[in-house]
């Protein structure tokens, strides 16, 4: 039987799903209140694709067993190693995440880092940040440098992205253990990244799919169905933030956390029951209904330009082993053949039209 958590769900999204359309864009009586956009803020970590290399020191043990309630940030010392070796910056982190963040998921949970306020960045690639999300291996150092590849596949899609930043971090355990040195990534803020794009986050659940921008919309979810990715929801704000810069316009969705995602093929990931597919290697199309299919056009057109430069992300990464390059190479000619033959769009990209009531998922953490 399904919980009272997913009929409810269900029941909301046939409703946001086939409500009129002019009923959807009205503008919410209480608007969250609009955020200062700062500009000429320059960002020093994410305008460069060079790997970072630097140390985390502290007490890690007490770090990594904070996973529950009340999570306190920690003190610990950054050090940059390298060409842009510097001085220790005194810093606090604490652990974040959903799945990830649990001990039977992942050994190590992902990070949170959080700069003071002072000088003591200044100079350095972390100059004017604040808070930045740092994703650490969960089952191997591949899969944080396979997740980190499809930022960049994205950035080339559309600049209402967050970047990213590779990095190979030694954690240094100030209570004796013995150092351990991993693949890491470092993702932009989502507020910079809004300010950026000259926006702002807009933090409003249970939005409908109709209700945001379209164009960019589809390109989102023809990107996740590429990816073989099914762990995100626009009304649940999972793995989806919605950026605008006036609130009575559509937002523009811009997606996230990509682990799940069968391109990455992570051993623990799999996919909600309710989508009844076996693996995320089998794409499913997650958007709404779009009953005449030229309206993917525009979209599949600016795909199969972009073709060769996806392609030359995965093959001209030295991080890659051959096989896996090779597997990906083939995950992504066989999304090609799909949205270059009208017959397999109809049946792939028409499943939503034939489903009497769209399955939205609050989260595979759940």
């Amino acid at each position: 039987m399904f919980s009272k958590t997913f009929v409810l769900s269900l029941l909301f999204i046939a409703f946001t799903c086939f409500a009129p359309v002019h009923a959807q864009k009205k503008s919410p009586k209480n608007p969250d209140k609009k955020k200062e956009v700062r500009t000429g803020l320059k960002d020093y970590l994410f305008n460069s694709d060079e790997m970072l290399h630097f140390t985390l020191t502290g007490k890690l043990n007490n770090l990594y067993n904070d996973r529950y309630k009340n999570i306190a940030y920690h003190p610990m010392l950054l050090q940059l190693t390298g060409k842009d070796s510097s001085s220790a910056m005194k810093l606090t982190v604490k652990t974040r995440g959903n799945f990830r963040r649990r001990r039977e998921n992942c050994k190590m949970p992902p990070l949170m880092l959080n700069f003071p306020r002072n000088e003591s960045t200044k100079g350095s690639p972390f100059e004017n940040q604040r808070k930045l999300k740092l994703v650490v291996p969960c089952q191997g150092d591949e899969y944080v440098v396979r997740e980190y590849l499809i930022y960049k596949l994205y950035n080339l899609l559309s600049e209402r992205s967050f970047k990213a930043r590779l990095a190979q971090v030694d954690f240094v355990d100030s209570g004796g253990k013995k150092t351990e040195t991993h693949y890491c990534f470092l993702l932009e803020d989502e507020n910079r990244m809004a300010e950026r794009n000259k926006a702002f986050i807009w933090n409003r659940k249970m939005f409908p799919m109709r209700g945001t921008d379209k164009k960019e919309f589809t390109k989102m979810a023809v990107f996740e169905y590429m990816i073989g990715n099914t762990d995100w929801s626009v009304p649940y704000l999972q793995n989806v933030r919605l950026v605008t810069n006036d609130t009575t316009r559509a937002p523009y969705p811009v997606p996230y956390d990509f682990d799940h995602a069968g391109i990455v093929d992570a051993p623990y990931a799999g996919p909600a029951p309710e989508l009844e597919i076996s693996s995320t290697r089998e794409r499913i199309y997650r958007g709404f209904c779009e009953k005449d299919k030229k309206a993917f056009k525009e979209t599949f057109d600016l795909f199969n330009k972009l073709k060769d430069d996806f392609y030359k992300i995965y093959t001209e990464c030295p991080l890659l082993s051959a096989k896996y390059i090779k597997s990906t190479t083939k995950f992504l000619n066989d999304f090609y053949k799909v949205i270059n033959n009208d017959k397999d769009i109809e049946t792939e990209f028409g499943n939503p039209c034939r489903t009497e009531v769209r399955i939205e998922l609050k989260g595979l953490e759940d």
